[in-house]
């Protein structure tokens, strides 16, 4: 199996061996469809960590490498929100050895480039992707550059210099960031280990699809939330929801429902005008860092996603956030306001389809919904 990048605009082809982060024509990089499998009969035998669907990554001679690298991240729990709401699941992706759902995408991505021979990755983050990254950095012997938004959490930074990356705090917001780090890749400083840009990293977070499929013995809830400002997590899903649909696993992929945060919603309001593309907002401040991207690069695929699943996009009002995170601590979920942005869209989904006139689809009774709790509160000021 070879595995090749294809550009989401022409569609030309290149080899991960180029060390491209974006096709020269300027489109994004997708991983071109391989041949995958799901061998359930040996996958129930398996640790249980998301290397239980190797068939489906984008591994084979160069196996050797995750097994070398893996933390045993993956096959997070799903658990009811409480014992009133049996419907109401949650998948406690902060159960990962970063405590953040990251640790997925992460560890393909710094698996690959070991294996293309790549010494030193450089990455932006708003703090749990960087995080990530210098983790599994370190564990394959890599230099690691991190740079982050200078109002990052210092509990984060601390965590991404524990791991013996150098920190870049960069003034400004995370536009500011990402522009600070493309300097550095284009001046040749080091691989663009981009959780943003790089496809081998939503070949990681579309395990976490694979999970919900198998832990509800094949039964598909009928919702999904996701927090979104890059779109990681919830692009990453829709490539696993695809892959098991193409083989014949499931009938249908669940309603995709976008969270954003009210500061910061360009997604939220191209979906408003039922646009296909989003232009870039001002970022007019939300304690929910991990979604405060004012211009996602994957907008398009975004967007896409949540039309193709008959979804939504809904914002989370800043005033709720902190509530709800001491709601869901009360429950003994204890999560960062990123986190807690996703469950206050759920509540605010609810009570705006209770109030709707129509235009906007509400569950029902017994509808089957999962909503992650992505990153743990210990990693918030």
């Amino acid at each position: 199996m070879d595995i090749h990048f294809v550009c989401h605009d022409c569609g030309k082809k290149h080899h991960p061996r180029s060390l491209l982060w974006r096709c020269p024509c300027g489109g994004l990089l997708d991983v071109d469809q391989f041949t995958i499998s799901f061998p359930f009969d040996e996958i129930k035998k398996r640790p249980a960590t998301m290397w239980r669907y190797r068939e489906a990554l984008p591994f084979v001679s160069d196996s050797t490498v995750w097994e070398a690298l893996t933390l045993g991240e993956g096959y997070t729990p799903i658990v009811p929100l409480d014992s009133k709401s049996p419907n109401i699941l949650l998948k406690v992706e902060y159960m990962m050895p970063t405590l953040s759902f990251k640790d997925r995408g992460a560890a393909v991505l710094v698996a690959k480039a070991k294996a293309l021979g790549v010494t030193k990755v450089i990455a932006d983050s708003s703090g749990n992707a960087g995080t990530s990254l210098s983790a599994y950095a370190s564990r394959a012997g890599m230099k690691c550059d991190i740079y982050v938004p200078e109002s990052t959490s210092p509990k984060k930074v601390q965590q991404i210099s524990a791991h013996g990356a150098t920190v870049h705090r960069i003034p400004g917001n995370r536009e500011a960031t990402a522009h600070a780090v493309i300097e550095a890749i284009e001046s040749n400083q080091g691989f663009y280990a981009s959780h943003v840009y790089n496809p081998f990293f939503y070949q990681g977070t579309k395990t976490y699809a694979f999970e919900i499929f198998e832990q509800l013995n094949g039964e598909m809830p009928d919702v999904l939330f996701f927090p979104v400002g890059n779109g990681s997590l919830l692009l990453g899903a829709y490539y696993g929801f695809q892959e098991l649909l193409r083989g014949g696993m499931i009938a249908k992929i669940p309603r995709f429902i976008a969270v954003q945060a009210e500061g910061c919603a360009p997604i939220a309001q191209a979906f408003r005008t039922g646009k296909k593309t989003a232009e870039p907002v001002v970022n007019t401040g939300t304690a929910a860092e991990g979604i405060a991207i004012a211009a996602p690069a994957r907008h398009r695929q975004i967007l896409d996603a949540i039309y193709a699943t008959g979804g939504f996009v809904i914002t989370a009002p800043k005033e709720k956030m902190e509530p709800v995170r001491r709601e869901l601590a009360s429950k003994g979920f204890y999560v960062e306001p990123t986190t807690a942005a996703t469950y206050a869209g759920f509540l605010e989904y609810l009570a705006q389809a209770h109030n709707s006139t129509g235009n906007l689809p509400g569950f029902e009774p017994d509808a089957k919904v999962i909503i992650p709790l992505c990153g743990a509160g210990i990693k918030a000021n």
